[in-house]
């Protein structure tokens, strides 16, 4: 298992999600396993799905969260609209499978359940489950108190491989919420600001460091993580990736 851990130097977020692109296109091709990626974004951030781009209101809400100097971009997996900011870990979790579709409710329920296990263990009142008028919408939503959203999930299945990618939100939830509540009127879709949340929220003293630390224990029957920079074929098909994570308005 390759482990990859930390931002790439350019701070350039379309180019963080290309990478993952780029991972679960060469687990499909056979040409590696299997990888965890973890980082902090370095700067804030505005992930659309693929889909909201068709929207008519998404040039609008693409504006807006230029204007909150958060970087719009698009993101290969599904899902709807997420934000985040340096204050929040993203995993992105690539394995190839030959049965990747089979799985994909199981995968889910698996690792929600494995995050609100290590929530619960730094004193977080966590849960699996949806939240009433949450962002990115989802049965296996990672929850605390089943009020307030803490980990976004979303899969991408190609052929023969799968990529499982986490969003947790740490902190700054009160600079993501009016972000996200402007986007998602833009786009016409239901959503309730007080359903974002994060970890600091529920208990103030976590920092990404515990938190990083408790994840990747989490991920230890994955055999040992010893980090490696991100290879230079991931970094070609990853820059020629890169348009599609681009915002086109």
């Amino acid at each position: 298992m390759l482990f990859h851990r930390g931002p790439l130097t350019v701070g350039d977020q379309a180019l963080e999600l290309a990478v993952a692109h780029a991972l679960v296109r060469r687990a499909s091709s056979g040409e590696i396993d299997g990888v965890l990626r973890v980082y902090r974004p370095s700067g804030a951030v505005a992930v659309f799905g693929r889909r909201e781009t068709r929207l008519e209101g998404f040039p609008r809400a693409v504006r807006a969260v230029s204007g909150a100097r958060f970087e719009p971009v698009v993101r290969a997996t599904g899902g709807r609209a997420v934000a985040y900011t340096e204050q929040a870990l993203v995993i992105d979790h690539v394995s190839r499978d030959l049965h990747a579709p089979q799985a994909l409710d199981q995968r889910f329920e698996t690792f929600g359940r494995m995050f609100a296990d290590v929530f619960r263990r730094l004193g977080v009142d966590a849960h699996v489950g949806p939240v009433p008028g949450e962002y990115c919408p989802g049965a296996q939503s990672v929850n605390a108190r089943g009020v307030v959203k803490l980990v976004g999930t979303a899969q991408r299945v190609v052929r023969d491989a799968w990529l499982f990618s986490s969003l947790v939100v740490v902190g700054d939830a009160a600079r993501v919420r009016p972000v996200l509540t402007d986007v998602y009127r833009h786009l016409d879709q239901e959503f309730d600001g007080a359903s974002v949340g994060s970890l600091r929220g529920e208990a103030p003293t976590l920092d990404l460091d515990t938190v990083e630390d408790a994840l990747l224990a989490a991920y230890g029957d994955l055999g040992p993580l010893e980090p490696t920079p991100v290879d230079a074929r991931t970094m070609d098909v990853a820059n020629e990736l890169v348009v599609q994570h681009r915002v086109q308005v």
